[in-house]
């Protein structure tokens, strides 16, 4: 896998189980880290929530990881996660946009940063008072076992994981057995049954997490969890949403309702006639996106006429 071997700015820190400032929450996982080697403040390492979703993640998943972090940050609860593309990286930058310290898990060394297009946001992390983290040595490269590996420290790290969009099998999902190896809590965001991206999610649920299906909901579990008064949190958007209440683009509109079902013709009309642009043809700009969308392997066309995420039609073959 690429990686970029690159210093990031800051201070380092190396932890031994043994040292006073080792976090206490990491002493009580299956397999305990020997040794931490960070990038920035060490202090961020408290007991915080995990928010981890897919990486080819959709709109609807996106604007969960971002509403229900900025929510936690606001909140003054360390955001947890481990820096990979989609659900990831959008909650580490609703942490950071609240003014709140995050901390990213990698899986290979702080000198081999993975994904390499995301090394500025680890260093927004740094900079922002939290911490980029990992058990291997500076210049380990990550590999595909160490992701795996890492995510007990996220789940570990924090008193509950949040997911917020899953397949199955997936990484993920996989984060949330190691929260449960180590007795913490799993909340899941309730995602569509005919969703590849929500299979992994639901099946949590029905497997008895507990489903965060509103902010009403989230609040009360911040509260049992950490302590948190319920609150009202300005700025924060429904999901699929931007903060702050700023709409979805048409094309964004209409991507977001693919990923939670496949749509025919006549139900993307409709879509188009509401949300299309204010001038010309709906159905000209409907037909012209289509194409577009499926060039660009967003969306792809079932074999019953349906419209829908280009990943289902993958993982129905695959089958």
């Amino acid at each position: 896998m690429p990686v970029r071997s690159m210093k990031l700015a800051g201070e380092r820190f190396e932890l031994t189980a043994r040292d006073a400032a080792f976090p206490e929450l990491l002493h009580t996982i299956p397999k305990p880290p020997a040794r931490l080697y960070g990038v920035g403040d060490p202090a961020a390492l408290k007991a915080g929530l995990a928010v981890v979703g897919a990486r080819r993640a959709t709109p609807y998943g996106r604007g969960a990881a971002k509403r229900f972090a900025s929510m936690a940050a606001a909140r003054g609860i360390v955001v947890v996660s481990g820096g990979a593309r989609g659900c990831d990286a959008v909650a580490h930058e609703a942490a950071l946009a609240e003014g709140a310290p995050t901390v990213a898990f990698l899986g290979g060394g702080c000198d081999q940063v993975y994904p390499a297009e995301n090394v500025g946001l680890f260093q927004r992390i740094v900079d922002g008072g939290g911490a980029v983290v990992s058990e291997r040595p500076w210049d380990f490269p990550p590999q595909p076992y160490t992701f795996r590996e890492r995510n007990r420290l996220i789940a570990g790290m924090s008193r509950a994981t949040l997911i917020v969009e899953a397949g199955l099998p997936s990484g993920t999902f996989s984060t949330a057995d190691e929260a449960l190896a180590a007795g913490r809590e799993v909340w899941v965001v309730p995602g569509s049954i005919t969703s590849e991206n929500s299979r992994g999610a639901n099946r949590l649920l029905y497997q008895g997490a507990l489903p965060i299906v509103d902010d009403d909901a989230f609040a009360d579990a911040l509260f049992t969890t950490y302590g948190c008064l319920k609150e009202p949190v300005v700025g924060a958007g429904e999901p699929g949403r931007e903060s702050g209440g700023a709409a979805l683009t048409p094309e964004e509109e209409l991507l977001a309702a693919l990923s939670a079902e496949p749509l025919g013709m006549e139900a993307l009309r409709g879509l188009a006639r509401a949300h299309g642009p204010a001038e010309g043809d709906s159905l000209t700009w409907l037909m012209v996106w289509l194409t577009k969308a499926q060039r660009d392997g967003l969306i792809a066309q079932y074999p019953d006429g349906r419209y829908g995420p280009r990943v289902a039609v993958a993982a129905r073959r695959e089958r």
